[in-house]
């Protein structure tokens, strides 16, 4: 089956996304999608339409002139839309079995084409990071409540990606963050000005830590220290992550070229 849907927000988007550029979300019942617009919609398996927001509709100042790019998740019966950007900037959280919000958190204004990761808390609870670039807040989804705070900026292009408890935050290179019991800001592991990645967000495979900068030097890290292991100069340029699948990295580029890595 194939859904199309109306726009009743900005299409206007940079000639290197699209429309439809933030990535859809499941939880098992149903699949949500979110659009460069702001049209959020969730539908079942065999694509009946079970609701639809419109985000920029409601919220007409939500936007910026480049387009959205922020992917879904979802946690705890809420569908999180992390809606950032140089005006009304917010993140939602919504009902996911009625699109109605359960909360609405007001952040930083400037734009941002991150998306939010989930992650264990300490309590084993669920705890979505958003990132801006004013750093990375825990958010407990249900509520909204905000947990915890890194407070040391972070970029708003590549996000940050989760692996064996720790945070993988694009910020003053590559920091690692690991979240206390407490309530208080994350304990850095450890911080490497010299894998900071470009457009592309880190991958973790195992005690490695990849990262791709815009020369399109793909670097590889111990998870332990973040002491580099090798790097190696690709044709570039790229905005995707790489992609991690049977032992290998396979890294797309704008033109459309695959290189494989060991």
């Amino acid at each position: 089956w194939e859904r199309q849907f109306w726009a009743t927000g900005r299409t206007q988007t940079h000639e290197k996304i699209s429309a439809a550029t933030p990535s859809p979300a499941s939880d098992g019942q149903r699949i949500y999608a979110i659009f460069s617009s702001n049209d959020c919609v969730a539908l079942d398996f065999e694509g009946n339409l079970v609701w639809f927001r419109g985000l920029g509709r409601d919220y007409p100042n939500a936007s910026n002139s480049l387009g959205m790019s922020s992917s879904l998740v979802v946690a705890d019966g809420v569908v999180v839309a992390q809606v950032e950007n140089d005006s009304e900037s917010f993140t939602a959280g919504l009902d996911a079995k009625t699109g109605l919000n359960r909360w609405k958190l007001d952040r930083p204004k400037k734009a941002n084409w991150t998306s939010p990761v989930v992650m264990k808390g300490t309590d084993g609870k669920p705890v979505v990071a958003l990132q801006s670039s004013k750093g990375v807040a825990g958010i407990e989804p249900s509520t909204g409540k905000v947990l915890w705070n890194y407070d040391q900026g972070a970029s708003t292009v590549p996000s940050t990606t989760v692996s064996g408890g720790r945070l993988y935050v694009p910020s003053q290179g590559l920091t690692v963050l690991e979240p206390t019991s407490d309530g208080q800001a994350p304990k850095q592991v450890w911080r490497a000005g010299q894998l900071r990645p470009g457009t592309s967000s880190p991958v973790v495979v195992g005690d490695r830590v990849f990262t791709l900068n815009d020369g399109g030097i793909l670097s590889c890290a111990d998870t332990a220290d973040g002491k580099r292991l090798w790097q190696l100069r690709l044709k570039g340029p790229f905005s995707s992550t790489p992609v991690v699948a049977g032992g290998v990295l396979y890294c797309v580029n704008e033109k459309g070229l695959v290189q494989v890595v060991d």
